[in-house]
């Protein structure tokens, strides 16, 4: 079921993205008077569609194909490789035949139309939900550093008071991109002594491959104190209550919630020896686990504090401004950091595969399913901004060097650009799809 839920939100999310980019081009085209002769969500390849219907001089159709989509502007070479049309005299109605700085906005009409539904959509988010973040000052146990965290120096119950210098006021930065994207300093303070911690620019290869959550736990410390013993449960059965704290568990010592849950699973279903402080009082049980490693106590959440920032409908605004620039730019530095070396391009890309498990999911949750939505949106207009020649952003290139120029580029060139540019994204479209595979199934 997760798997059907993962697959329904990507298309969805995919689909509304896609009919949006392409209207961005439809509507500027007709805005200048061009003719527009197909409108497809999802390519109808070697002429095969699953639906089509004409209203004036428009087809619209869903191909079959579901690899994006694409509006057939008349005059234009494009994917279709019209070459008939081409050949024949243009018409004062085709893409050739217009200015060049009309047909630069065509093809910016579908980047400023994903820009424009991500800002939207962040806009709407914080109205309706405002930001619920974690103070970074409740977090007085500290950080629950995974695997890679402790490789690089950090240790359980260290306290992050500053990113390069300049104080972390939301517990959420130590996982944002600022920390994990850049030459970056955490200044960490532990036993009472500041120090600096450098993370390498190289952390997102293992972050990749392990998780988020061997970096830093998404979830700050709290201590071992009991807040909650569920009646009927072994621990209220053998004089548990709340307020101890648990400090040892068959002779291991604990001092975080985290150890205690880490010792009891190692110990599912057998009568532990746990002990605990009970205003100052040394106190001794013997407490049977289930086989979860369980034993009917919680602990105090409340040790950390969520902080929320309600915003009015125009305040939000500039909220999802920030968002939208702050998507956008990780997109360029990510992207940077692949042709500089620094990550691996199988670390950095995800197809639709990593896309449904990674950023959809397998929960139906409508705000985050927008907000998902609003990050590919970005990604999407970043993406289409690449100078690859079959993109938005290699048409825009060339039409600036026409207008340099004062004159157009050939139209063999463009054929043969155009032809260059289909055969790069198909190779990248592999290379996601294997990389995809590979981490889902084989690695």
């Amino acid at each position: 079921m997760n798997g059907l839920i993962m697959v329904a939100q990507l298309l969805l999310g995919l689909s509304i993205l896609v009919i949006l980019h392409e209207l961005g081009h439809f509507l500027a085209a007709r805005a200048f008077g061009i003719k527009v002769e197909k409108f497809y969500l999802f390519f109808d390849a070697w002429g095969f569609k699953l639906f089509s219907i004409k209203r004036g001089d428009v087809e619209y159709g869903i191909g079959w194909l579901p690899l994006g989509g694409y509006v057939k502007i008349a005059g234009m070479i494009d994917e279709s490789m019209d070459k008939a049309q081409m050949a024949l005299p243009p018409k004062p109605w085709e893409f050739r035949s217009k200015p060049a700085w009309q047909r630069l906005i065509v093809m910016l009409g579908g980047v400023f139309v994903n820009i424009v539904v991500g800002i939207f959509i962040f806009w709407m988010l914080t109205f309706k939900f405002g930001e619920t973040y974690i103070a970074n000052s409740s977090v007085k146990s500290g950080i629950n550093p995974g695997s890679i965290g402790k490789e690089i120096g950090l240790k359980q119950g260290d306290r992050v008071i500053a990113v390069n210098g300049k104080k972390v006021i939301r517990f959420d930065e130590l996982l944002s991109s600022k920390v994990l994207l850049g030459n970056t300093t955490l200044t960490i303070s532990r036993e009472g002594k500041a120090i600096d911690i450098k993370i390498p620019d190289n952390i997102l290869n293992k972050v990749s491959d392990l998780g988020i959550e061997e970096f830093i736990s998404r979830t700050p410390l709290i201590t071992s104190t009991i807040d909650t013993v569920v009646a009927g449960r072994p621990a209220f059965k053998t004089g548990m209550k709340k307020g101890d704290r648990i400090v040892a568990v068959n002779g291991t010592l604990v001092k975080y919630n985290v150890d205690v849950i880490k010792e009891m699973r190692k110990l599912k279903s057998k009568t532990v020896n746990v002990e605990a402080d009970r205003a100052g009082q040394r106190m001794t049980f013997m407490v049977p686990t289930d086989t979860a490693g369980t034993i009917g106590i919680g602990f105090n959440v409340n040790e950390i504090k969520e902080e929320t920032i309600n915003y009015g409908f125009f305040q939000a605004l500039p909220i999802g401004v920030n968002q939208a620039w702050i998507s956008f730019s990780d997109n360029g530095k990510g992207i940077w950091k692949v042709l500089t070396g620094k990550i691996k391009a199988n670390k950095a890309f995800s197809g639709p595969v990593a896309i449904a498990q990674k950023v959809y999911g397998g929960v139906w949750i409508w705000s985050h399913f927008w907000a998902s939505t609003a990050l590919i949106s970005i990604a999407l207009a970043f993406m289409n901004l690449l100078p690859i020649p079959a993109l938005d952003g290699g048409h825009v290139v060339f039409l600036i060097v026409e207008m340099i120029k004062g004159k157009p580029l050939g139209d063999k060139f463009m054929e043969g650009a155009q032809m260059v540019g289909f055969v790069m994204l198909l190779c990248l479209m592999v290379f996601v799809l294997g990389n995809d595979i590979f981490k889902a199934f084989i690695q």
